[in-house]
């Protein structure tokens, strides 16, 4: 399963053909380099040192083989990140690295961005909607969350809970966290013992099982991940909640049946563009004239939608194969165009992922020998470790967010639980 997420070393040999070629990369990098804003760079290169920038966040960057120049001048995110899953450089912050290149590169590609509107390149090219391929679909989730369930709980809280936690103080636990952010989504529908809840996306069951338990409510949640798919049941059953709780193991789209409530956490991100239509247009169909869904995703500003929807970029590639992050107008557009939704709250909760990121690499690291034990390769450990530092760095600098959505039904009358200060 690790061999099909980290392709072999030599793909990213492939963007170097000579030592003039990564010469003239690595003078390039540094060309860039030179007009650096908003922090500190330093190249460290057979024992010598090249500063650029000022002030923080600094980051020290150890080149091993010159390759790495050509990877990241040819290759961009993709390239940086294989290269160091390669172990052609070091760092003593990827996630400080990470959020220079944000910084400085932010400006070209907004420009790239005006460009491509002005000629009318961006979205013509996207019309062409690709067929629903559930195969597909189903075998891109099984690549991330499917490495094993001792691996993420070796990373995870106890709740289990992968997606944006919400800190109320610094001395908050990742579990208390994590239990916040799902009575946060709970109080928000304003679930009790009469309501039959529909989760899209179980992960290992801590939606389900926090909302059953404690608000007493019917759960019917699905995946398509097996491994999720027999954690969860397990997690169901040893809780007691089997009367309560029913687990499947379901696309999405092949769910029948009516709901009081609706609620998907961080799943949307799985759903293609082309696709974004029928997820809501499913959900809509799913829930009763008068019901509530909650939603919790990841997004990028809609400025950066069209980008993002035609960028290959590191995370793609070598993370979440067929991943998509949407934009809050995409979702608007979406629900006023295929459904009878209509957004009546929205919350960005983004400012608690950057924590919840830092929490999930500390807990790998403190579990550096039982990771090892897995084994799961160095390789694998590497790109995990850039992986949470990349992801950690856009959160911190707002590059991307994450917001909890409720979306009402055309019969819906109720009041909205007022949210935590």
């Amino acid at each position: 399963m690790v061999d099909t997420i980290i392709p072999p070393a030599r793909t990213t040999r492939r963007v170097s053909t000579s030592p003039v070629t990564d010469r003239a990369a690595a003078l390039a990098v540094r060309a860039v380099a030179r007009n650096l804003r908003g922090g500190t760079l330093v190249l460290r290169e057979a024992g010598v040192d090249h500063r650029f920038g000022a002030g923080d966040p600094v980051a020290t960057v150890t080149i091993h083989d010159r390759r790495a120049y050509r990877a990241l001048v040819g290759s961009g995110s993709v390239g940086l990140a294989q290269s160091y899953v390669d172990g052609w450089w070091d760092c003593d912050s990827p996630t400080a690295l990470v959020q220079l290149l944000i910084r400085n590169l932010g400006h070209a590609m907004r420009v790239a961005d005006r460009a491509g509107r002005l000629t009318g390149r961006v979205s013509a090219p996207l019309r062409r909607v690709r067929p629903a391929d559930r195969v597909a679909d189903r075998r891109n989730v099984r690549a991330h969350y499917d490495l094993g369930n001792e691996f993420f709980e070796l990373m995870l809280d106890e709740t289990m809970a992968y997606s944006c936690a919400v800190f109320d103080g610094p001395d908050v636990s990742l579990r208390e966290a994590s239990t916040a952010k799902l009575d946060r989504v709970c109080r928000k529908l304003g679930l009790g013992p009469n309501d039959h809840v529909v989760e899209i996306g179980t992960g290992w069951g801590s939606f389900a099982v926090y909302a059953a338990s404690t608000f007493g409510c019917e759960v019917t949640t699905t995946t398509v991940s097996d491994a999720q798919y027999t954690y969860a049941t397990k997690r169901v059953a040893e809780a007691g909640l089997a009367r309560q709780v029913t687990v499947l193991d379901q696309d999405y789209r092949d769910l029948e049946g009516t709901y009081d409530k609706l609620v998907s956490i961080e799943m949307i991100e799985a759903v293609g563009w082309q696709q974004l239509d029928t997820f809501l247009s499913t959900c809509s169909h799913l829930l009763r004239d008068d019901g509530l869904m909650a939603l919790q995703m990841i997004v990028v500003g809609d400025s950066s939608y069209e980008r993002a929807k035609r960028h290959q970029d590191f995370i793609k590639r070598l993370i979440f194969p067929g991943g998509c992050l949407h934009s809050v107008e995409a979702v608007a557009r979406s629900a006023a165009r295929a459904t009878d939704l209509r957004i009546v709250d929205l919350e960005d909760i983004g400012c608690h992922y950057a924590e919840t990121l830092r929490r999930w690499r500390a807990n790998l690291r403190a579990h550096g020998p039982e990771v090892a034990a897995l084994d799961l390769g160095e390789r694998f450990q590497r790109l995990w470790d850039f992986y949470l530092c990349y992801c950690e760095a856009a959160f911190a600098e707002r590059h991307v967010t994450d917001v909890q959505i409720v979306l009402a039904k055309r019969a819906w009358r109720g009041a909205l639980v007022t949210r935590p200060a």
